[in-house]
């Protein structure tokens, strides 16, 4: 199959732990987000190589829960990113 280009939104963080924590708040607001690792391009300098990747059109709520819980986190970054839905399927 061949990969597609899709807007997706990064989470970055300083700290494994921070990553975590929004993740459990988002899980608890029924907020879809998934553990992934922060691409090079955008990570910088950040040690931390986790970010949460999180669909564009919960971008919003993604930042409402930041605000309300004051979750730490380092930036929200846009990047088009190539999934393959046949990552990982063998047979």
């Amino acid at each position: 199959m061949a990969e597609q280009k899709k807007l997706h939104y990064y989470v970055l963080f300083k700290t494994y732990t921070q990553g975590m924590m929004l993740h459990e708040l988002l899980k608890k607001d029924g907020i879809k987000s998934r553990i992934a690792p922060a691409p090079r391009a955008i990570q910088g300098e950040l040690g931390c190589g986790m970010s949460l990747l999180v669909e564009p059109d919960v971008v919003d709520k993604v930042r409402e829960c930041i605000e309300r819980n004051k979750a730490e986190y380092h930036d929200i970054v846009p990047y088009e990113t190539s999934i393959n839905p046949g990552r990982n399927r063998f047979c």
